[in-house]
């Protein structure tokens, strides 16, 4: 005769394992082990007469306190399927732990079905920089099912209580081996309605609702950024047969922009500045997101990749949480590509001017180099 485990070890628990713990424990191996899951497999209905052995003796403070002294010689212990044990007991402890889809007969009275809820919806809504600064109402056309008027979304006449489920949407299934199992699926008259059609609508042909191109308006608020989405409810498909309807799921993203990029409220840009107002100094135009023109400062000597911050000038803050972002304006060169003889000349001249200066520099520079590598 085989030995028996213990059943600490059957469980996976400690020896001071609290009830909770021990009915985590049990709750795992039972659906892992279970046999409506496992058909035809010896080794798992084994284990899981084991597991619910074990359960059925720590979960009582009796057994426990008498399986702690004595192990399994414990006196009076019968065993598996003796003493009392039950199977119903065990499961009634937990509810109904296999969601629906397996367990034991508690002996509750069924539910009456009810007609599913709709699906969800999911649309992406495309927004331009301008629209996520202000907030914007955008239609949007989608393909939704909606209640059926012709028969308002009862699905047709002569409806009946479905004598397969007795309306429960549910039937079971038992089979007998070692103890009496339970399970349950939809039922295959009613599709899990409860109810049954004598005469079905002609137009939704006893579904309760109809497929149909809506357009919507969905207000989105300023500030929202790539991948947030905005939850509408109840503006997804109708559910069959005068179910709630599901959401609408309307998911942001963000149209390219040829002049500005994103970071958080931020937003970045390049401008090019012609060579004269970097050397001298002066002011240069941009647009900005309000659609207006500003001047900004450049100052005399402005180097080349210098960023300059313009603050409250940038994107709205989610529901103004923050405030506003800034504007960040990299400087690049504006170097003219077919200049004049006259502009030439002036270079020409201004190279002279420079000659001995440049020379200084480049002597310096190669000094830093070469101290780098001595």
């Amino acid at each position: 005769m085989a030995t028996k485990r213990d059943y600490y070890e059957v469980l996976g628990v400690a020896k001071d394992a609290s009830d909770e713990e021990l009915k985590r424990a049990y709750k795992k191996l039972a659906i892992k082990y279970h046999p409506d899951k496992n058909p035809g497999d010896k080794e798992a209905e084994e284990k899981f007469k084991e597991a619910a052995e074990a359960f059925d003796v720590l979960s009582n403070k009796e057994k426990r306190s008498q399986y702690d002294r004595f192990g399994h010689d414990a006196p009076g212990a019968a065993g598996f399927g003796g003493g009392g044990f039950s199977f119903e007991d065990i499961f009634s402890q937990f509810g109904d732990i296999f969601g629906g889809g397996f367990g034991f007969n508690s002996g509750r009275s069924p539910q009456k079905a009810g007609p599913p809820r709709g699906q969800d919806l999911q649309i992406k809504v495309a927004l331009s920089y301008k629209e996520i600064l202000d907030g914007v109402t955008k239609k949007v056309r989608i393909k939704r099912y909606i209640p059926c008027t012709s028969c308002n979304a009862k699905g047709g006449t002569g409806l009946s209580t479905c004598g397969t489920c007795s309306g429960t949407g549910r039937v079971r299934r038992v089979t007998q081996s070692f103890f009496q199992m339970v399970s349950e699926s939809v039922c295959p008259t009613c599709n899990g309605m409860g109810e049954t059609i004598q005469t079905p609508c002609s137009v939704c042909h006893g579904n309760g609702r109809v497929l149909k191109e809506d357009t919507i308006s969905i207000k989105i608020p300023a500030g929202v950024a790539e991948g947030q989405y905005i939850n509408m409810r109840g503006e997804g498909h109708a559910g069959p047969r005068g179910g709630a309807s599901g959401d609408l799921l309307v998911v942001i993203s963000e149209k390219q922009d040829d002049f500005y990029s994103r970071e958080g409220n931020d937003l970045h840009c390049e401008i090019k500045v012609p060579i004269h107002r970097l050397v001298l100094g002066g002011t240069q135009r941009i647009p900005t997101l309000d659609g207006n023109e500003i001047n900004i400062k450049i100052t005399s000597g402005t180097q080349v990749g210098s960023i300059l911050r313009l603050k409250e000038q940038g994107l709205n803050a989610l529901h103004g949480r923050g405030g506003r972002g800034s504007l960040f304006v990299k400087i690049q060169a504006d170097i003219p590509q077919n200049p004049s003889s006259k502009e030439k000349q002036l270079y020409q001249e201004i190279a002279a001017l420079r000659k001995d200066e440049e020379e200084i520099e480049e002597k310096s520079f190669f000094q830093k180099i070469k101290k780098r590598f001595s």
